[in-house]
C-alpha cells in the first residue's frame, strides 16, 4: 500500500483555490432507500409470514364444530455479514501543512473512505451474483439471489430466492420491454409485493424513455404556448404506471446493462453487527504516517423475498 506523500499530494495553498470538488458521485440508491438494522451476531436471521390460500368454500352450518384448518409455518432465512473496508495512510508532513481546502487531510480521507465504502456496498448488493458465504471472508448473498419472481429468457433462471445459490445468468440476453416490466411487477404484487423503486443503469434507464406502449412511445411531447416563456421538452420517464402500482424509475452508477430491480423499500435492510457500522479505526504507525481505516462489517437482509422482482438477461439495448 503507497503512503501518500508531498510528492503525490495535490493542493498546496500556493497552487490551488479552497475549492475541493467530488467528481466521483456518492449516490447510493438501494443503499440509501433500505432500512438500517443493528446485529449481534455474524448470522443475521429473520423471519418471514406467508398467509394462507385463500378458501372458496369457507361456508359452515349453524352450530358446526371447530375445523382445524391448519397454521401457515414462518419461514426462517439468514445472511452473513461480511468485513469491508477502507483504508489510507497519510505522512506527518502532508497532515502539518497548510492545504487547500482541507483544514486536516486525515479528517477530509476519513470521510471520503466511508463514501466509498458506502459504493462498494451498493456495488456489490446490485451488480454481482454472489451466494452466502460462511469461508474465509465471508459473504453476503447479493440481491440478485433473493429474487425468484420476475421474467428472464428461456435460457436463463432464477436463484432458490434464500441467497443459498446464484442466478444462472448465462445465455442469450434480449432487448427491455414494457411486457417484461409488466410480468415481474405482476409477480410481485401476487406475491404481496408493491414494488416502488425500479432501478437500472445508465443505459437501460435511457432504454426506458424510449420504450412504445401500443404504437406510442412513453415520451409524448405537446407544446402549446400563447405567452413569451420557454418551451420545456419532456425526454425522460421518471414515474412507470401500470396495473399493479407505480415505480419510480431510478438510474445507478453501480450496475450492469444486464438486469433492472423492482424493489420494495419496505422489505430490504442493510445490517450491521453492533460497534462495527463505519468504525473508524487508527492503525498503529509503522513509520512517519498516519494510517486509518474504515470498517463496516453488514449484511443484506430482504426481509419478504418475494416483494421483489427483476429482469434479467437484457443487452443493454
Amino acid at each position: 500500500m503507497a503512503t501518500l506523500t508531498t510528492a503525490t499530494k495535490i493542493g498546496e495553498r500556493e497552487t490551488l483555490s479552497d475549492v475541493i470538488a467530488r467528481i466521483d458521485s456518492d449516490e447510493t440508491p438501494v443503499y440509501s432507500a433500505a432500512q438500517k438494522r443493528t446485529n449481534n451476531g455474524i448470522f443475521a436471521e429473520f423471519l418471514v409470514q406467508e398467509l394462507a390460500t385463500p378458501a372458496t368454500n369457507n361456508h359452515r352450518a349453524e352450530g358446526a364444530d371447530m375445523t382445524d384448518t391448519g397454521v401457515t409455518a414462518l419461514t426462517r432465512f439468514g445472511n452473513y455479514h461480511q468485513v469491508s473496508t477502507r483504508g489510507f495512510l497519510i505522512s506527518g508532513t502532508v497532515e502539518a501543512v497548510d492545504k487547500a481546502g482541507v483544514e486536516s487531510e486525515v479528517a477530509y480521507q476519513t470521510v471520503l473512505a466511508g463514501l466509498d465504502l458506502r459504493r462498494d456496498i451498493e456495488k456489490m448488493v446490485t451488480d454481482t451474483n454472489v451466494a452466502r458465504d460462511s469461508g474465509s471472508p465471508r459473504k453476503s448473498a447479493s440481491l440478485i439471489t433473493w429474487i425468484t419472481n420476475g421474467d428472464a429468457p428461456s435460457d436463463m433462471a432464477f436463484a432458490t430466492g434464500d441467497g443459498s445459490d446464484v442466478a444462472d445468468l448465462t445465455g442469450t440476453a434480449r432487448a427491455l420491454t414494457l411486457a417484461q416490466i409488466d410480468t415481474a411487477m405482476q409477480a410481485a404484487w401476487t406475491d404481496g409485493g408493491n414494488p416502488r423503486l425500479l432501478v437500472a443503469s445508465a443505459g437501460n434507464r435511457a432504454n426506458i424513455s424510449d420504450l412504445s406502449q401500443a404504437g406510442t412511445n412513453l415520451v409524448t411531447n405537446q407544446a402549446t404556448t400563447t405567452a413569451s416563456k420557454p418551451v420545456s421538452f419532456n425526454g425522460a420517464v421518471s414515474i412507470l404506471f401500470n396495473d399493479f402500482g407505480q415505480l419510480e424509475v431510478i438510474p445507478s452508477r453501480s450496475m450492469s446493462n444486464d438486469k433492472v430491480f423492482l424493489i420494495d423499500p419496505d422489505h430490504v435492510a442493510i445490517g450491521a453487527i453492533n460497534g462495527r457500522n463505519f468504525a473508524e479505526q487508527e492503525i498503529a504507525a509503522t513509520g512517519d504516517a498516519q494510517k486509518r481505516q474504515i470498517l463496516t462489517e453488514w449484511t443484506l437482509m430482504p426481509d419478504a423475498p418475494k416483494a421483489h422482482a427483476a429482469v434479467i438477461g437484457l443487452n443493454g439495448s
